[in-house]
């Protein structure tokens, strides 16, 4: 019999339907230590185009299968300072205005290109935490602009969860935020007073231990009860910024003291990428060794002074 080229026939033999693994739903558990914090990356100067840039990651636990692994990866760019506009209103200080903003997929649900009002409010929060650390009457009548991506966010809990959408994983990204903008406004060259870094800390349900308090928490790996954030100056000891979530109860000051300490081991980080981006910027501004010149310089004759 002649085949119908016009239909997809089937195979001749038999077939079997595939049989699909069955994948473990159960949501991970974290392997740090209650007051450990995530390893951090952090790098400037990504961007030549721009004033100043930094690139800020939170790798994810190895320990953790793949596919319940939780990161955060963050650019920031900053433009300017750059003068107003002639037509513009006499400023005494620095206009600052920031802009945050998530990948279309940044997260399990797929971003729109338009920010939402998540996205306002993250960016409301950081320039409300940059404030207090710009010296902005150096900079009369001028502007700058931070412009956050978030090219991978993490998630409010796990999958299933009565922590979906419920904006715990908001948090952690704002504390990204927070460090990878101090780390480019220094590499612009913008006069601050302080280093500022971000921090969380939040009272989570363990079921060993009940309630407990750990810092840096990763919302996949936790049913959060309460999380606080803080923008925090440590020379001079002051708090920029603060934004808490949930029912902390009678210990809102032992979460405000743990997010204080999460900002202090991320400003460890912070100090260190600064530093190196600085000593490296010196090192090229400064001239290069010309190899004949120390040369020359031992060949040449010495004046002999004639005495008597």
């Amino acid at each position: 019999m002649q085949a119908d080229r016009r239909r997809l026939n089937a195979p001749a033999g038999g077939t079997t339907p595939p049989v699909f693994a069955t994948s473990d739903t159960s949501p991970p558990r974290r392997q740090r230590k209650p007051d450990e914090h995530r390893k951090i990356f952090l790098q400037t100067g990504i961007v030549p185009s721009a004033a100043g840039s930094a690139y800020y990651e939170l790798p994810p636990d190895t320990a953790t299968p793949a596919s319940k692994r939780s990161s955060l990866k963050i650019t920031c760019t900053v433009h300017g300072p750059r003068p107003l506009p002639r037509n513009a209103a006499f400023s005494p200080n620095l206009l600052l205005t920031t802009h945050v903003k998530y990948a279309p997929f940044a997260t399990i649900t797929r971003r729109g290109y338009v920010r939402d009002s998540s996205e306002r409010d993250l960016g409301l929060h950081l320039e409300t935490a940059l404030r207090g650390v710009v010296i902005g009457e150096r900079w009369p009548k001028s502007a700058a602009d931070v412009v956050i991506t978030v090219l991978e966010g993490e998630d409010d809990g796990p999958a299933g969860t009565s922590d979906t959408g419920s904006g715990w994983g908001m948090l952690s990204v704002l504390a990204g935020c927070i460090t990878a903008a101090s780390a480019a406004i220094v590499d612009a060259g913008i006069d601050c007073v302080d280093l500022v870094s971000g921090g969380v800390a939040a009272h989570v349900h363990d079921q060993a231990n009940g309630l407990t308090t750990v810092l840096d928490p990763a919302p996949v790996e936790h049913e959060t009860r309460a999380a606080c954030l803080v923008a925090y100056l440590q020379s001079r000891d002051e708090i920029t910024e603060m934004w808490m979530k949930g029912d902390a109860g009678g210990d809102l000051e032992g979460l405000i003291e743990s997010a204080v300490q999460s900002a202090t081991l991320a400003r460890t980080v912070l100090v260190e990428a600064v530093k190196d981006s600085t000593e490296a910027k010196v090192a090229a501004m400064s001239p290069p060794a010309q190899p004949g010149a120390n040369a020359t310089a031992k060949g040449r004759p010495k004046d002999v002074v004639m005495t008597g």
